[in-house]
C-alpha cells in the first residue's frame, strides 16, 4: 500500500485527545486506531506486537544481520489536536499544484493564500493533500504513522537491507502533554530513538521549549448591576486584567525562534466565575522560571487588591529541552544527519517552537530528537502536505535504519 493511501485511511478516524478528560487515552477513538495499528503490525510480522490498556501499541522489528548496529526506535502519536475540528476529514489531492492559492472550501469562501503561506510555491508541481477548510487534516502525526509503516513493508520487502533491531511504538495523547505518561521505558531499551512528528524531510529538531500549563481561576461576586457599586467583582474583568498584566511582548504572534511565550488558548466564565488556560513556552530554563513567577506575582498583587482570595493559579509542568539531555550523545544526530545527506538533501537543524513526546523520553534516558513527516500549518483548517515529501520521509527513514550500522 502507498504511503499516501495508508494516511487517507488513517484520517478517517477522528482521534482528537481530551485534555479535560482524566482518562488514559484521553479519547476512546484512540484506543479504537491503536487496535488497529496493533493489526497491521502483526499483519507486518513484527514480534512482539502489543496493545496496552493505555492506548499504547509496541512491535519490535528483528536485527536480521550478525553485523553491528545500534538499536534504535521510531515513534509517532496517534491523536489530533483538540485546537480545532478533527472529525469527517474530508481531505482532496490537487496533482501537479500550481504553487498558488487554494480554495479549500467555495462556499464557506476558505482560501489557502500562496502569500500567507509562501512555502506553498515551493510545493508547485507536487500532489498537494488540504482539508475542505471545516477540520484540520491530521497529518500532525498520521502522516507519520503512515512513513513509519511504509518503511516496515520496504524493510519486508527488500531484506537484503541489513539492520539492527528496531523498536516501534505509536503513543496517545501527544497533544495534550500526555504521550509519554504510560510509556514503557524498560521495553525500550535502545540506543537512541526517533520521533517521526512534523517538518520537512530535511530537518533534524533536537532543541525545543520548556512547557507548561496555567489554569488561572476567578471568582467573582454576582450582584443586581442595578445596586452593583461596591459590591460586585465581575471575574470576567479581573480576567482581562490579569491577562493584561502579563508583558505584552511574550505573546505567540509576537515571537519567533527562541523566544518564550504565554498563550491564553481558552477562557470561559461569567460575572461568577472565570477560567483561564494557559501554556507557558520557553528554550531557555531560567526565562521559563520567570514566567511561571509571572503568573504567581500577578495572582498576589490581584489577590492583594481586591482584598479577597479571589484568584487561584494551578501550574503544572509539561515537558523539558530535549537539548540537555541530547547534547551529551549526539550519535543520534550524526545518524539522521546522514540519512539526510544519503537521500541527496542537506540537513537542517531547528529549534522546535512545542514539543513532542521526544522531549520527555529524552529526559527517560533515551535520545530522541525529531525528524520530520512533510507536515506543514498543523492544528488547523490550512494543514497540508504532499505525496512526494511523504515518500522523501519514508526515503529518509529507510536510511536512518542503514546508516545505524556501527563503524
Amino acid at each position: 500500500m502507498k504511503t499516501h493511501e495508508r494516511f487517507l485511511r488513517y484520517v478517517e478516524t477522528d482521534t482528537t485527545s481530551n485534555p479535560h478528560s482524566h482518562t488514559h487515552p484521553s479519547s476512546k477513538s484512540q484506543l479504537l486506531f491503536a487496535k488497529q495499528l496493533a493489526k497491521e503490525l502483526k499483519e507486518l510480522k513484527l514480534s512482539n506486537v502489543t496493545l496496552t490498556d493505555k492506548g499504547y501499541v509496541y512491535g519490535t522489528i528483528t536485527k536480521n544481520t550478525n553485523e553491528e548496529f545500534d538499536s534504535i526506535a521510531f515513534i509517532a502519536h496517534m491523536d489530533t489536536s483538540n485546537d480545532f475540528s478533527g472529525a469527517n476529514i474530508k481531505p482532496r489531492i490537487i496533482e501537479n499544484y500550481d504553487g498558488g492559492d487554494v480554495i479549500l472550501n467555495e462556499k464557506l469562501n476558505i482560501i489557502m493564500s500562496s502569500n500567507e503561506f509562501p512555502f506553498l510555491k515551493n510545493l508547485k508541481g507536487e500532489s498537494l493533500i488540504v482539508t475542505d477548510g471545516t477540520t484540520l487534516l491530521g497529518a500532525d502525526d498520521k502522516a507519520g504513522i503512515a512513513e513509519i509503516m511504509s518503511m516496515i513493508e520496504h524493510l519486508n520487502n527488500h531484506p537484503e537491507i541489513k539492520h539492527g533491531e528496531i523498536k516501534i511504538c505509536f503513543t496517545p495523547d501527544e497533544e495534550i502533554g500526555e504521550g509519554p505518561l504510560f510509556f514503557d521505558n524498560d521495553y525500550f531499551n535502545v540506543d537512541y530513538a526517533y520521533t517521526v512528528d512534523g517538518g520537512e524531510h530535511n530537518v533534524i529538531n533536537y532543541e525545543n521549549f520548556n512547557a507548561a500549563s496555567a489554569i488561572v481561576t476567578i471568582n467573582g461576586i454576582n450582584i443586581h448591576p442595578g445596586s452593583a457599586k461596591g459590591h460586585m467583582i465581575n471575574s470576567i474583568s479581573v480576567a482581562n486584567e490579569f491577562d493584561s498584566l502579563l508583558p505584552k511582548n511574550q505573546r505567540p504572534e509576537l515571537t519567533e525562534n527562541y523566544e518564550g511565550f504565554n498563550h491564553l488558548n481558552e477562557i470561559k466564565g461569567n460575572v461568577e466565575k472565570t477560567t483561564m488556560y494557559y501554556i507557558i513556552r520557553n528554550h531557555s530554563y531560567d526565562l521559563f522560571e520567570k514566567q511561571k513567577l509571572d503568573f504567581i506575582n500577578i495572582k498576589s498583587t490581584l489577590n492583594k487588591k481586591y482584598k479577597k482570595e479571589i484568584i487561584s493559579l494551578d501550574i503544572k509542568n509539561s515537558y523539558f529541552n530535549m537539548y540537555e539531555s541530547i547534547k551529551n550523545n549526539m550519535r543520534c544526530i550524526e545518524v539522521a544527519s546522514s540519512a539526510i545527506n544519503k537521500s541527496g538533501s542537506i540537513p537542517k537543524y531547528v529549534p522546535i517552537r512545542g514539543g513532542t513526546d521526544g522531549a520527555q523520553i529524552s529526559l527517560m534516558g533515551i535520545p530522541c530528537p525529531n525528524i520530520g513527516t512533510g507536515g506543514h500549518n498543523c492544528h488547523g483548517k490550512y494543514e497540508c502536505i504532499t505525496i512526494e515529501e511523504m515518500k522523501r520521509c519514508v526515503n529518509v527513514l529507510i536510511n536512518i535504519v542503514q546508516e545505524a550500522k556501527k563503524l
